[in-house]
């Protein structure tokens, strides 16, 4: 039913292992193969492609559902539905982000105090074009086929360039003056499939899987025992989606609880549970979150 395109390159692993956590899993037979399968019935036909490419493909309806970032959504300006942002990175769960940046020793403190005519290198000529124009500042902007960083300050005085942690402009001796866009991927669809309505039914149920999986990964499924006289300071204590289930113990005077709580959490919360009075506690990871 759906033709599917998602990224190769830097979000290549990280979109199939999230794929794999939605239970569609990407089959292909090398890691070279642009030609893939998903053993689904909703999804007939699947590729792997630059994300720079995948906005205007799914646009001009090559494909009816792709991965992109945002900033190629952006980059691009193709004319897409954005079903759902994604909130996965190379890295970190945290959005890449688009910047502007000069060499330490500039004398710059914000854009606007670049010089006109600037000389700015960027993987992003339309989108760096935009922003420049907004801010008032006239600069020559160049095309970057990569190592960007590198060429300030002698090749050019600033760079609109993609960074995760920062460490590699700061390697390069650069000062970030400004952010362009917080970038996450964004599931694409063509317009036109989109409104077909088989079609966005299984679009939809695509997303759902999708997000339940990344849900599930900042989460984690606690249960435990506690006393009666212990219930209400161990439940004080408990983070959830809606509220604890407590239940019950049979033949005995005590409770189970079981809720879902932040992993980033459970480190400081198991220990207090316990001095709370909770016994038997298990900590269980999950496989989806779907709200």
């Amino acid at each position: 039913m759906l033709r599917l395109v998602v990224p190769k390159g830097s979000l290549e692993r990280q979109t199939f292992e999230l794929f794999a956590a939605a239970d569609l899993a990407i089959q292909r037979s090398s890691e070279i193969d642009y030609r893939a399968t998903i053993d689904d019935a909703r999804i007939e036909e699947v590729r792997v492609l630059r994300p720079q490419e995948i906005p205007v493909y799914v646009a001009d309806g090559l494909f009816d559902l792709g991965i992109t970032g945002q900033d190629w959504i952006e980059e691009t300006g193709a004319s897409v539905v954005a079903l759902g942002e994604l909130a996965y990175s190379k890295t970190t769960e945290q959005p890449v982000q688009i910047v502007v940046a000069v060499h330490g020793s500039s004398a710059a403190r914000r854009v606007e105090d670049l010089p006109a005519g600037a000389r700015v290198s960027t993987e992003y000529p339309r989108l760096t074009e935009r922003y420049f124009a907004d801010h008032g500042v006239r600069a020559d902007i160049r095309l970057s086929y990569g190592a960007t960083e590198a060429k300030v300050p002698e090749i050019a005085d600033a760079v609109v360039e993609i960074t995760e942690t920062g460490r590699a402009l700061e390697a390069a001796g650069l000062r970030v003056l400004d952010v362009v866009l917080a970038s996450y991927p964004v599931l694409i669809a063509n317009a036109a499939a989109a409104k077909d309505p088989a079609k966005a039914h299984a679009m939809g149920q695509i997303l759902t899987l999708l997000q339940g999986a990344l849900d599930a990964r900042r989460q984690v499924l606690v249960k435990l025992n506690v006393a009666e006289a212990d219930l209400e300071a161990v439940i004080a204590l408990l983070p959830a989606l809606k509220s604890p289930t407590v239940s019950k113990l049979f033949g005995e005077g005590g409770f189970a609880i079981e809720t879902v709580v932040p992993k980033s959490a459970i480190n400081v919360l198991i220990p207090e549970l316990k001095d709370r009075g909770a016994t038997d506690i298990l900590e269980l990871p999950l496989a989806k979150i779907v709200h």
